[in-house]
């Protein structure tokens, strides 16, 4: 059913029965998918998933109802639902529904083109086969494949506010297993098709998976560390949560009550843009309808802000960062950042490895959800990497544990690469971090 017709049943509805204030909130999704083994198409999908969610403020309280389903008589009852939903709830609401900004910025990414069914066969074949052309050390089990996908949201509310905005991406990656005599290793590499093309991702993937032969162990010890970007991204991504004015507000986060002072060392900037230049979901309105902007989490080392939505906004006597978010269609409003990155420095990654002599490059870690507790900023993840000789990573070694607490290692950070590498999208939210040089780290070997 078109969103306009859904607008007017349920608008049609709330006046009928006296509901003067309210939100409709929709999002839709369409995804194709194709994995390949072998030199085959293991599986396929495609799928068209979404909802609605209509919440509404009754005598100060917000009741919320959502479905799936897009025909009137469900729409009409979704509206009730909420209706008796807001008069049994005993929590007041704080903030009620938002009047809308007075601008929004527009995206500057180019118009997307998802790859059809067709194609996404097509090219996950192609990956495949490339993989295997790029080394005759690749074996089975290697695997590639392809994914096109489409978002749009909708929110339109009683205050005459209406916004839209849909975006997508088109994901590669190749999952190569190489094996010389009795070794073996596998990698993987995730990229954006258009940005990177079929052969890069291979030759990327392969390229990893063979840097992982021969590698050796390490000693126990206190070591330089250079973490590369993607690994220290995925720190980022982990501890990101300590940022969040709601988990601050519970007591779940080290930088409650710390805007304003200093967490980390001089070098460190933060910021959150969802508008980013190069990034190929940009968010132009928050879940809350507010209009989204740049802002500088952390600057020179001092905390500036956490993320807030509305409600957090007022229960602190701030206002919002224009960062609520919803995990879909049917959840309550949340917190979330856009692209959060660490700022890349002026060293070349080579500038790093000279700094770190007789160090190692922290090249992947393993189990980082297991081995991180985002509470109190403490890990102890399995990675590996290469030593650090000369000037150069060299020798592949395996098997060593880094440890540490997350905020000490913001605070500890000696020197920052140049080279920021951003993720590709899970949603509204990508993390991006150049490679750091840490000094003295611990490192659990033999």
């Amino acid at each position: 059913m078109d969103f306009k017709l859904i607008k007017k049943i349920i608008d049609d509805t709330a006046e009928k029965n006296g509901i003067t204030e309210y939100e409709i909130y929709n999002s839709e999704f369409e995804s194709v998918s194709a994995d390949t083994l072998g030199n085959e198409i293991s599986s396929f999908s495609s799928s068209v998933s979404g909802g609605i969610c209509f919440r509404c403020r009754i005598d100060g309280k917000m009741g919320y109802a959502s479905t799936e389903l897009f025909e009137e008589d469900e729409l009409s009852s979704l509206v009730l639902r909420a209706a008796e939903n807001a008069k049994s709830m005993e929590k007041e609401d704080s903030v009620g529904i938002f009047e809308g900004s007075p601008s929004y910025e527009k995206t500057n990414v180019p118009v997307f083109t998802p790859l059809t069914a067709d194609e996404v066969k097509t090219v996950a074949l192609d990956i495949q086969k490339k993989t295997y052309a790029a080394s005759d050390k690749v074996v089975d089990g290697t695997s590639a494949g392809v994914q096109a996908g489409t978002a749009t949201v909708r929110i339109a509310n009683s205050n005459g506010l209406y916004l839209e905005n849909t975006s997508g991406l088109n994901i590669i990656y190749s999952a190569p297993v190489v094996k010389d005599k009795e070794e073996s290793h596998n990698n993987f590499e995730l990229c954006e098709y258009g940005k990177d093309s079929v052969d890069d991702v291979a030759k990327k993937a392969v390229e990893g998976a063979l840097s992982k032969l021969g590698a050796k162990t390490v000693a126990t010890g206190k070591y330089s560390i250079v973490i590369e970007s993607k690994q220290m991204r995925s720190l980022l991504a982990v501890f990101s949560e300590a940022f969040s004015s709601k988990m601050a507000q519970v007591g779940l986060s080290r930088l409650a009550g710390k805007e304003g002072e200093k967490i980390a060392a001089d070098i460190i900037n933060i910021t959150d843009d969802p508008m980013r230049e190069g990034v190929s979901i940009q968010i132009p309105f928050d879940a809350e309808g507010v209009a989204t902007y740049r802002k500088d989490i952390v600057k020179n080392g001092v905390l500036q802000t956490l993320l807030y939505n509305r409600e957090t906004a007022a229960k602190a006597g701030r206002e919002t960062t224009a960062n609520a978010s919803k995990g879909s269609y049917s959840s309550p409003v949340g917190i979330s950042p856009y692209a959060f990155c660490i700022e890349a420095g002026d060293n070349t990654k080579e500038d790093l490895f000279k700094m770190a002599e007789g160090g190692i490059f922290v090249t992947e870690v393993k189990g980082l959800h297991a081995g991180a507790n985002a509470v109190t900023g403490d890990f102890s993840i399995e990675s590996e990497g290469f030593l650090i000789e000369n000037g150069k990573a060299t020798t592949p070694v395996k098997s060593f544990t880094i440890a540490g607490n997350f905020f000490d290692l913001i605070n500890n950070i000696d020197s920052i690469g140049n080279d920021l590498e951003i993720s590709l999208s899970g949603g509204t939210t990508v993390f991006g971090a150049p490679s750091v040089l840490v000094k003295d780290m611990s490192v659990a070997g033999e």
